[in-house]
């Protein structure tokens, strides 16, 4: 299982940043590789968007997700419904001093020929999604 996971203040209170996080169309703000999204249906859990990253040439690749916990303001979770790889993954948000501490962790299953014709890239990519997470103070304003 690839894995890969950051960890960074936002000088913004939990249920702030926790608000922000939970409006995915928001991603585009703060994750460069995101080409397009939109709220398709639910709130909470359950919640789903539909969602275009840049794949291998710039191309736009489905990655689709649910959410499967919905905690304000302290855990949001995601499950990717479309795609080649489907991650899961998790944002854990505490108090800090300063702010709130965000965690955002990913996890995705790739066997078999996957693993060895994509496996360095899905790698690289998640630690370049979870590195993302530096950028959401600045997207939020703070």
């Amino acid at each position: 299982m690839l894995q890969s996971s950051h960890t960074t203040v936002v000088p913004k209170p939990p249920e702030e940043v926790f608000a922000f996080l939970a409006d995915a169309t928001n991603e585009q703000k703060w994750r460069s590789g995101v080409l397009d999204i939109a709220h398709e249906s639910g709130e909470g859990v359950g919640a789903r968007y539909r969602q275009g990253v840049k794949g291998p040439g710039g191309r736009r690749v489905a990655a689709d997700f649910e959410f499967t916990a919905f905690e304000p303001p302290s855990r949001l979770a995601f499950t990717t419904v479309a795609g080649p790889v489907r991650p899961t993954g998790a944002f854990t948000l505490e108090p800090a001093e300063g702010g709130t501490r965000v965690t955002f962790s990913l996890q995705a299953e790739v066997t078999g020929l996957k693993k060895l014709v994509m496996g360095k890239a899905v790698a690289k990519t998640m630690d370049a999604e979870v590195r993302a997470l530096d950028n959401v103070a600045a997207a939020m304003g703070a």
